[in-house]
């Protein structure tokens, strides 16, 4: 008897364990319809391409390896995808919280300029890299988390709409800064010795190290933004605070009822989400331009929001949907060169992207997967049943 008894137990612990596991799975059912609509898009590319009589296969393997085609090539792409990885990883909080940050643009501008502000002061050359390097980020840092916590406090102050203040902020920052940089009479940030607008170049003790001599420059701001994606996963999935952001994300109502200070949490997640794209921001000033530009982000905040929607705003897989989104900006020129398709039908390609993600009913019904609440495994103990 006891012996049946080991043996009932045994299989209900191991089926316990397979229910573990399939519901684990199940959790993942999201990042699948993610790759479902990155494939169902290179098939919208693949017909686009044929209309303009190319072959697509052609078109796509010259893609292929403008993306990962040798070291050079892998180098460059992993360089491009950096700036997305904070931009997206921005996005991803802030809508973890339930805010629809639209202001990644401007706050990576806000980050930039402040970052080459600090970057460029005279008494910078005379601190060590060990110095100078971190003081630019944080420069960076704090001037994206000012510039994102300004919508927080009008949403918790005057109840104005992120979506609307964040649009107005991306409008100031942008005129704010072209006007620092272009202004002759006064000079205000513009490199006079420069023929192009641009600030002043950073001190040479204020630039990140290489990682590997490619174009563009692949830097350590990588593994700093790399190591901050697992931080800020960690907070999200095993911190109080984690739980509050993503209470308040669900039902803010509810959460002010449970007593959770959801005005808190709206302005902190705001200017966390700031401060991830100042660092961005910061990183690819300090590794990679040397200076800022007026047009060094050019839509990278709006990129932004379609890595994170791609990744499910899961930070770790932000990882990978920024090296993708990146590695395609990439190897566009070489499809260009070999394949006469022009670098736009890439951009073309990572809107169907963000297209089937966004109408994810699309890629559900072709596909055959079901929603998140039609999961064919009970939430009951199986051990507990046997």
């Amino acid at each position: 008897m006891s012996a049946a008894k080991n043996a009932n137990a045994g299989i209900g612990r191991a089926a316990s364990q397979v229910h573990r596991l399939l519901t684990e799975a199940w959790r993942l059912q999201p990042l699948y319809v993610s790759l479902y609509a990155i494939l169902l898009s290179f098939v919208v590319g693949g017909v686009l391409i044929s209309i303009i009589g190319v072959n697509p296969f052609t078109a796509y393997w010259a893609l292929l390896r403008g993306m990962v085609g040798g070291g050079d090539q892998i180098a460059g792409s992993v360089a491009r995808s950096v700036p997305f990885i904070g931009s997206a990883l921005a996005l991803a909080f802030a809508f973890r919280a339930g805010l629809f940050n639209i202001g990644a643009e401007g706050q990576l501008l806000a980050g930039g300029i402040t970052a080459a502000y600090v970057g460029a002061l005279s008494w910078m050359s005379d601190l060590p890299g060990i110095v100078a390097i971190p003081l630019i980020l944080i420069a960076g840092t704090l001037g994206g988390a000012f510039w994102g916590g300004i919508p927080g406090v009008l949403r918790t102050k005057t109840g104005a709409h992120e979506v609307i203040s964040t649009i107005m902020l991306n409008s100031l920052v942008l005129f704010g800064v072209r006007w620092m940089v272009n202004s002759r009479d006064p000079i205000v940030l513009r490199d006079t010795e420069s023929t192009v607008p641009r600030t002043d170049p950073i001190s040479d003790t204020a630039v990140l190290p290489e990682l590997v001599d490619s174009q563009p420059v692949l830097h350590t701001g990588l593994l700093a933004l790399l190591g901050i994606c697992f931080v800020v996963a960690f907070v999200l999935n095993r911190t109080t605070f984690g739980f509050e952001v993503g209470t308040v994300g669900l039902n803010p109502h509810a959460s002010h009822y449970a007593g959770i200070n959801v005005n808190r949490v709206i302005v902190i997640s705001m200017a966390a989400s700031g401060a991830f794209a100042g660092l961005a921001a910061a990183s690819e000033i300090s590794g990679t331009n040397g200076f800022f530009q007026p047009g060094t982000f050019f839509l990278m905040g709006f990129d932004g929001i379609a890595i994170a929607l791609l990744a499910r705003t899961n930070p770790v897989a932000i990882i990978a949907a920024a090296l993708l989104w990146g590695s395609m900006l990439s190897g566009a020129p070489l499809m260009q060169q070999e394949a006469d398709v022009s670098i736009d039908v890439v951009r073309i390609i990572q809107a169907m992207v963000l297209l089937f993600v966004a109408a994810d009913a699309i890629v559900r019904y072709l596909f055959r997967v079901r929603e998140m609440d039609q999961s064919p495994f009970k939430a009951t103990s199986i051990e507990g049943s046997v």
